[in-house]
């Protein structure tokens, strides 16, 4: 049987305060979101004027960034440069930059996803919270 580690209730936190401060260092409304390595919602934070929409993007992005493995924008770009028969694949919706994988050791522990703000920005902001975590 295999072990394997997972985010806590402080870890959670860390990340989410971290990526808060990196959003309104640079003046960002967004909604950040933390998910577990099965893609289920962890902690969910809007910030003031952060647009409603940016609250099921975030989920979405942290979900499939999860899921995936990978960062959310490696299927963004593999759209936009012409494999349009991905948006097709079930269940994966945050096709969007800006849902970053929290790995450890090849390990997937879970992720955060962003929005709010532009893609690279929102990427920008999900690193910093996953920073928090010193892996």
């Amino acid at each position: 049987m295999q072990s394997k580690q997972i985010l806590t209730l402080e870890d959670v936190k860390a990340v989410v305060a971290a990526a808060e401060a990196e959003a309104k260092r640079n003046g960002w409304a967004v909604t950040i979101a933390v998910v577990d390595d099965g893609g289920h919602l962890l902690s969910l934070q809007r910030l003031e004027n952060a647009a409603p929409i940016s609250v099921g993007i975030a989920a979405a992005k942290a979900r499939t960034a999860a899921l995936a493995r990978r960062e959310t924008k490696f299927h963004e770009d593999m759209i936009n440069n012409g494999r349009f028969a991905f948006v097709t694949a079930p269940d994966v919706e945050g096709l969007l930059e800006g849902g970053v994988p929290i790995l450890q050791e090849g390990s997937c522990l879970g992720a955060v996803g962003v929005s709010g703000v532009k893609a690279a920005e929102d990427a920008q902001v999900a690193r910093a919270g996953i920073a928090a975590l010193g892996l």
